[in-house]
């Protein structure tokens, strides 16, 4: 889990952050590969299915059990997509889960145009021609095929266009990222009254941002301002390579210097 979790809340109890959904044939080596491991290196955990789960005709239960222990899930559509019943049926899946719960949908347009797949015109059309005839004994099937495909596009996504794949790759990580800090919500039941300002405290923090941050926090003394921060700082750690938590800093380095923290200051937990 991306290290943000609320004791109280369902994300919680996620397995993953992300689920990704793809045509292998056309992507599993290069963009949703790259996609994977930008995710990865931002501390988001996604579940990429094994090419041996594909090799059943039935969408295999463990993916059914991934989408639902998943916070979001990430569809990479790209030409070939329509022609798989089996992401067809995943994204009839995801569709559910969505309606269902709090599951949240980000689709990504890999060299595909959103209005094709919304109208289902051009290779979705010969898509679906094809799954028709083999499926012809099972209308509903299609059907919920259908209408899972033009909700899914409907949704305001990421189009490649003409950018740099890196580039645009990088573009959606920050953004899953960004997305995730602002969900999460209080650490412990116990701490009343933090939940609003952690989520305001997070809308402020841009992560995978190459700036140096600067946020001050400021009231008055006694109403958990230290509190707010260890909290944040608790939850942040696989986003940075290293991370260390300085406090009482006016009362020691007015003891003490501020040479003192160089000194003493260790950085146990540098990965």
């Amino acid at each position: 889990m991306l290290s943000l979790p609320s004791a109280s809340s369902s994300i919680s109890k996620k397995t993953y952050d992300v689920f990704l959904s793809f045509i292998g044939e056309d992507t599993r080596k290069n963009f949703t590969d790259h996609l994977y491991n930008a995710l990865k290196r931002r501390g988001i955990v996604t579940f990429r299915d094994d090419p041996k789960l594909e090799a059943g005709e039935e969408i295999a239960p463990k993916l059914f059990e991934a989408i639902q222990q998943s916070w979001c899930s990430v569809i990479v559509f790209s030409k070939t997509y329509a022609f798989s019943s089996w992401c067809l049926e995943e994204l009839a899946k995801i569709v559910k889960q969505k309606k269902d719960t709090e599951h949240k949908v980000f689709p990504i347009f890999y060299d595909v145009d959103p209005s094709d797949l919304r109208k289902q015109k051009e290779n979705v059309e010969e898509a679906f021609a094809k799954h028709e005839e083999r499926y012809k004994e099972d209308r509903e099937k299609i059907q919920r095929w259908r209408n899972a495909l033009t909700e899914v596009a409907n949704i305001k996504g990421w189009h490649l266009n003409n950018r740099h794949e890196s580039e645009f790759i990088e573009d959606i990580a920050k953004k899953i990222s960004a997305k995730l800090c602002q969900t999460y919500t209080v650490v412990d039941d116990e701490l009343v009254g933090i939940s609003i300002p952690l989520r305001e405290l997070y809308s402020k923090i841009d992560i995978g941002e190459d700036d140096v941050c600067i946020i001050g926090i400021c009231e008055m003394g006694g109403i958990g301002k230290t509190t707010l921060a260890i909290i944040a700082y608790t939850q942040m750690p696989p986003h940075f390579e290293g991370k260390t938590f300085l406090a009482d800093v006016r009362e020691i380095s007015d003891k003490h210097g501020l040479v003192f923290f160089t000194e003493t200051t260790s950085f146990p937990d540098l990965v």
